[in-house]
């Protein structure tokens, strides 16, 4: 009788633990898209999917349809592990490889741009679920053609701008870098690896640094602006993002791979109404926690459990004493 009373009290003992570690571990998350200088994806999605107001985001509807543009916040290898240059091919930096967003690969001089002067500046790095991670910004070497397919070569060897776990403020990762000397049309390319998960994100972001290069004229006819918040959350039930959870790549033809032959971290479809909250769950806390708005629900509910579980225990010891003495 006593070994079983012993072993039904560490049972009990251990249920809450193990249940509020179960409800916390939860899937990781991490989603965004560098807004200044503004992302090709993201400068595409402020046009509007549905009807791009430039010849170059016209293109990359025509090339991959409306979907890449509601999923702008995705452009993502799920384990990359800090392996960029191995796994992604030259010609496709901007899609990371990704067939879904292959239209952003596309070379051209005329995609929507941001004017930005050499020497400080600070970046603005949209988070729909931020986590912890670093931040590595490349600019292209000095007579980077943007007609032709970007290569990893095309980009400087070291990053100009680099960070980890910067400040959250208002939804968007804040750092400063400085920006090297260029004239004319350039590309700013940003990795961001996450620290507690292989994934990584990727942008490609067109800039005019000055100068008389005949793109400059093109570029300024072609402003790109970032997302606003309230066009983010109206858009949210259209995207087929999923904060919560990391699976194959359904994106680029389901079979979890892409064209290089690694699994990619797509995301499965989630509700309209699940997705109309994810712009909610920024806030300026989750960047040093590491966690997402689910993590204190989550954590209340193991506590509600663990007192449940020692209530439990409590009542079973009292009234096996009670026997005992009768």
């Amino acid at each position: 009788m006593h070994m079983r009373h012993k072993a039904l009290r560490v049972s009990l003992l251990g249920v809450a633990p193990l249940a509020l570690t179960a409800l916390t571990a939860g899937p990781a998350t991490a989603h965004g898209s560098l807004t200044d200088p503004v992302s090709r994806v993201s400068a595409c999605f402020a046009e509007g999917p549905e009807h791009p107001r430039t010849a170059a985001c016209k293109a990359m509807v025509a090339a991959g349809g409306t979907q890449p543009l509601y999923d702008w916040n995705e452009v993502n290898i799920g384990d990359a592990a800090g392996r960029h240059r191995q796994i992604i091919p030259d010609g496709k930096l901007c899609s990371a490889g990704r067939a879904k967003y292959k239209g952003l690969d596309m070379p051209r001089a005329d995609w929507p741009g941001t004017r930005l002067a050499a020497g400080k500046h600070t970046f603005r790095y949209r988070a729909t679920a931020p986590h912890r991670g670093t931040f590595e910004l490349y600019i292209t070497k000095e007579g980077y053609d943007p007609k032709k397919p970007l290569k990893w070569t095309d980009l400087e060897a070291k990053p100009f701008a680099k960070v980890t776990n910067p400040t959250l403020k208002e939804g968007s990762y804040i750092f400063d870098g400085t920006v090297p000397k260029r004239s004319g049309r350039h590309l700013v390319y940003s990795i961001w690896q996450r620290s507690d998960s292989p994934e990584a994100f990727y942008t490609c972001s067109d800039v005019d640094l000055g100068g008389k290069a005949p793109a400059t004229k093109t570029l300024a006819a072609a402003a790109a602006a970032a997302p606003s918040d309230e066009q983010i959350a109206e858009s949210a039930a259209k995207s087929t993002v999923d904060h919560g959870g990391h699976g194959g790549d359904g994106g680029d033809g389901g079979d979890g791979h892409g064209e290089g032959g690694h699994v990619r971290d797509g995301h499965e479809p989630h509700s309209a109404a699940k997705a109309a909250n994810a712009p909610a769950a920024q806030g300026g806390h989750l960047a040093e926690t590491g966690g997402d708005s689910r993590t204190t629900v989550l954590a209340v509910g193991g506590a509600g459990i663990l007192a449940a579980g020692s209530a439990i225990l409590l009542l079973v010891m009292r009234r096996r004493a009670l026997r005992n003495r009768a």
